[in-house]
């Protein structure tokens, strides 16, 4: 946690009085103008907040306790947001107060004094002389009072006005500067001893020396040797025990030959909670300053997908009146955290995780790229775009840390996200780490759907706003007015394509095709979908949930349906290729009307034109293939997209069978060397891991090379940290039961538990169940998709309370780092056995040997525990994160087959127990421990 702010010291946090209100599961307690305490009703509560102002901590969730979703007041993180911009603050009285140096308060009715006090101190920092984020506030505090924020007014008289009038974001922000392509890296050899020299350097003197580890970093040191022929780079498949020191141990060589060869090593990660322990092991490779010389550009750079990132163009249109009420007040908020932020990332960089979900709305999405209509070039704030900068700053790291799907797309086009000046190399050297995900998303980064949504989006891009659409977004037309007047071929061109767009769904398509109505050939193919899908697939339509069924016997309707579809896609590709083509013209030969910025903006249309005719493509070949021959590379189908029985969209998917195909050929053929490292790259059999599996899914079998393969044992002594506890008397199915049994476990552990589920139906059946009776014990439950709070925040706030308890789905199976006493019990609620969806049924059948039996190797069994042993193995992983923690790992489910056992470590203990025997053994397990809310001393896992 970052180093708590000065406490108050002026008085005026007795000064000023507030009412402040306080709830949570265990009830609600008002403080007065006079600091008098009570508890009241929920009822007594939302009748306070009513009448006036209070001040709150989290309001949404305020309101979600209370069951009052209007509920608003002086919410204390709006507050510290404005004062501490970029700034980290667990969101809870607990972080408030550390974060601020106030004393925590001891129990619940104590919150209300401290939120007022808490208040105090952040009046008095913004008088503080030292204040360092004080430019900017006073213009900021301006705008925010004509939007009637509730702080505004109350802190008008603390914010000093500046002398001299201060300049606007966006002239304050520096620009990037554009650099020569760097030159190809040196061929280079790293010798071991090097490496084992480079690693004690990066784990520190009189650290514990680890055989396991440095194995590791001179098996990593292979991928950079010089690749033998094109197309065969060097690969290695590593698997790595929790314990180990992953990320220091491909840390050594990665520094080693980026420093001697002059090249980029790219990283990449499954989770962004891997890519911030990253960025913070990276840097006792790289520190900031090197040798006393600062370097033109870093040498670590984190690199994400632009819809991560803050646009500026969106943000000033928001600053300009494109947001009113709330979310003109999260676009000011916004804008003073752009003046302080490191790079502009807004998921997962420094702007708080919580803040987002203060406002409710889809603020975020209004403030970043997601809908794909950045114009490059033309954009006023090219020269100062987050985006744009961490692009040419990749290009000259050493290190650059981004995502899978990023490298895959970057890898595929030779640049990031698509457009070619995101990035002048395409990754050459690459360390997959949470390699055991990069088959998952090589799934989803080389699929393509046909769906609704997506459809109405190339409308918009090519038409614009329609009706009383408002907003900066801009069709065809007016992002090429220069064009269209000058250029009677591209003005032809942009006519014909928005003619042929008047063909794609519009606005109410949804509601349409409800109701039997459907508009146009695309509405209409979508409406066949539907009735087909709901005809065909009966499985899930009475539990609400998405529905499917395979592309199959389709009639001569359906057929002529989908051709139709076909011809108006094409209808649609045919002038934007015409267009892109003039565009490449105009720019080879350009007239004399062309100026700079009508430059920038064609260059900026011919990289977003590409994606769109790209996307044409896919979804023409997919109609091609309704009643036409299957494709045996590729799985079809249909699909209604559901939440909670709600429609939301109809879609065609098509998916590789075998997604490492296209990823062999995009990003491992190119490349020089590969690893690809996890704790769980193998599943673990009885008769040890199965290498055969994992280069199957790791791309090497595809393109013929043959891999290294390396295994380094956990040093953690699981017989004595942990135990598995395979609960035998709670029923599926019932649901009472289920929650009991979760409310035993967290009060006989007193918190510390992390509760995974396969299904959010359970998960919010169970919270709603439990959570009252356990926070008025003193052991506060969260959850996710129930309290408004993402996912990392979540995280957050459990591993700074030892009491808490935290359930969740898949997101919080994977990535999720807690040592010590905050989680010492990890709970699944039944076998996560894979989905039986239309794809998973056709990857098992083309994984089975002709007469293999169903649990052979081979047979339909195998495929499914592999795939459950997987997951069991990565939720254990979330237990024993250092060689001080313990703690046991319990499944709800009396069925759980022998045979998933080899995917806990060896040597952990197994107990097959009734409910009632588990919570003994836990209670011998807790009885020592020290719970009092401070977390003890642990010693951290080498990294």
């Amino acid at each position: 946690m970052s180093a708590p702010l000065p406490p108050d010291t002026t008085g005026l946090a007795d000064a000023l009085a507030l009412p402040a209100l306080h709830a949570s599961h265990s009830g609600c307690w008002l403080a007065s103008r006079d600091g008098e305490v009570r508890g009241l009703s929920r009822g007594e509560a939302i009748m306070a907040a009513a009448e006036t102002p209070l001040l709150m901590l989290n309001a949404p969730l305020v309101a979600s306790r209370l069951g009052y979703p209007e509920l608003s007041g002086l919410d204390l993180l709006e507050l510290f947001a404005f004062v501490h911009p970029a700034r980290f603050m667990v969101p809870t009285p607990r972080g408030l107060a550390e974060v601020l140096g106030l004393a925590i308060p001891h129990d619940e009715a104590e919150v209300p004094h401290l939120l007022a006090r808490a208040a105090g101190v952040l009046f008095a920092q913004v008088e503080a002389e030292d204040w360092i984020e004080r430019p900017g506030a006073w213009s900021t505090l301006q705008s925010l009072s004509r939007l009637r924020w509730p702080w505004a007014s109350l802190l008008a008289p603390h914010v000093r006005r500046p002398e001299r009038a201060e300049p606007w974001l966006f002239a304050k922000l520096p620009e990037w500067e554009e650099r020569p392509p760097r030159p190809q890296p040196a061929h280079v050899a790293i010798a071991e001893d090097e490496v084992t020299a480079r690693l004690d350097q990066l784990t520190g003197e009189g650290s514990e020396r680890r055989e396991g580890q440095r194995e590791y970093a001179c098996a990593a040191a292979r991928i950079f040797a010089p690749r033998p022929e094109v197309g065969q780079p060097n690969m290695l498949l590593a698997q790595a025990g929790t314990g180990v020191g992953k990320t220091l141990g491909y840390l050594a060589p990665a520094s080693l030959w980026s420093q001697a060869a002059g090249g980029t090593v790219w990283v990449s990660t499954y989770t962004k909670a891997l890519q911030r322990q990253l960025r913070r092991e990276s840097r006792r490779a790289w520190p900031d300053v090197d040798a006393g010389e600062a370097r033109e550009t870093p040498a670590v750079v984190v690199r994400k997908g632009r819809e991560n990132y803050l646009c500026l163009l969106n943000l000033e249109d928001a600053l300009q009146g494109g947001f009113a009420g709330r979310p003109g007040i999260f676009a000011q908020i916004v804008a003073r955290w752009a003046a302080f932020s490191e790079d502009g990332d807004m998921v997962g960089g420094d702007l708080p995780g919580w803040l987002p979900t203060l406002f409710r709305r889809r603020g975020m999405a209004a403030v970043t790229d997601r809908r794909g209509e950045c114009v490059y070039a033309g954009c006023p704030h090219y020269r100062k775009c987050f985006i744009e900068r961490a692009a040419r700053q990749s290009a000259h790291a050493d290190l650059v840390i981004a995502n899978h799907a990023l490298v895959m797309v970057h890898a595929a086009r030779g640049s990031g996200n698509g457009d070619e000046r995101e990035g002048q190399q395409r990754p050459a050297r690459i360390v997959f780490d949470e390699g055991h995900h990069l088959f998952d998303a090589a799934d989803s980064t080389f699929a393509a759907a046909l769906s609704g949504s997506e459809a109405i989006e190339m409308r918009r891009w090519v038409i614009g706003p329609e009706g009383k659409s408002k907003g900066r977004r801009r069709g065809l037309a007016a992002r090429l007015s220069d064009v269209a007047s000058y250029d009677d071929a591209g003005d032809a061109a942009i006519g014909k394509a928005r003619e042929a767009a008047d063909l794609l769904p519009a606005d109410g398509w949804l509601s349409r095709i409800a109701e039997g109505e459907p508009w146009g050939p695309i509405e209409r193919l979508l409406a066949a979908v539907r009735t087909l899908t709901f005809a065909r697939d009966a499985s899930a339509q009475d539990a609400g949930y998405g529905i499917e069924t395979e592309v199959t016997d389709l009639d001569a309707a359906f057929i002529g349906a989908a051709s139709d579809a076909k011809d108006a896609l094409a209808r649609l590709r045919q002038p934007l290729m015409a267009l892109s083509a003039r565009l490449e013209a105009i720019l080879a030969d350009p007239p004399d009307w062309l100026d700079a910025q009508g430059r920038q903006r064609i260059d900026g249309a011919r990289h977003s034109l590409r994606w769109r005719i790209d996307t044409l493509i896919a979804w023409e070949a997919m109609c091609a293939r309704m009643g036409g021959p299957v494709d045996a590379d590729f799985v079809d189908w249909f699909a209604v997209e559901r939440a909670e029985a709600r429609e939301f969209d109809i879609a065609i998917h098509r998916r590789w069978l075998d997604p490492m195909r296209p990823f062999a050929r995009t990003v491992l053929e190119p490349a020089h060397g590969v690893m690809q490292t996890s704790a769980t790259l193998c599943d673990r059999q009885e008769d040890g891991p199965d290498w055969a599996r994992a280069l199957e899914r790791s791309g090497a079998v595809q393109l013929g090379v043959a891999a290294a393969l390396t295994e380094a044992a956990s040093p953690f002594d699981y017989a004595r940290q942990a135990q598995v506890i395979i609960v035998t008397d709670v029923k599926k199915g019932d649901i009472a039961g289920l929650a009991a049994a979760y409310g035993r476990l967290i009060e006989h552990s007193r918190g510390g538990v992390l509760g995974l589920f396969t299904a959010i139906r359970r998960l919010r059946a169970v919270h709603a169940r439990i959570a009252d009776r356990l926070a008025r014990g003193g052991l506060p439950l969260f959850a996710q998709h129930i309290d408004p709070i993402d996912t990392g925040t979540l995280v957050d706030i459990f591993r700074d309370d030892p009491k808490a308890s935290l359930l969740g789905t898949d997101a919080l199976r994977d990535g999720v780092d807690v040592p010590g006493e905050s989680l010492r019990l990890v709970v699944m609620e039944q076998v996560p056995w894979p989905k039986p969806s239309i794809l998973h049924r056709a990857r098992r059948a083309a994984h089975m040997v002709p007469g293999a039996k169903s649990g052979e190797k081979g047979g339909k069994q195998a495929y499914d525990d592999a795939i459950v042993r997987g997951r069991l193995a990565q939720a254990f992983g979330r237990l024993i994160r250092s060689r001080a923690d313990s703690g046991a790992f319990v499944v709800l489910s009396p069925a759980f087959p022998s045979r998933l056992l080899s995917a806990f470590p060896e040597g952990t203990p197994v107990s097959r127990v009734t409910l009632d025997e588990a919570l003994k053994m836990l209670d011998s397990r807790v009885s020592d421990r020290d719970i009092s809310g401070h977390e003890p001393g642990v010693e951290e896992e080498a990294v």
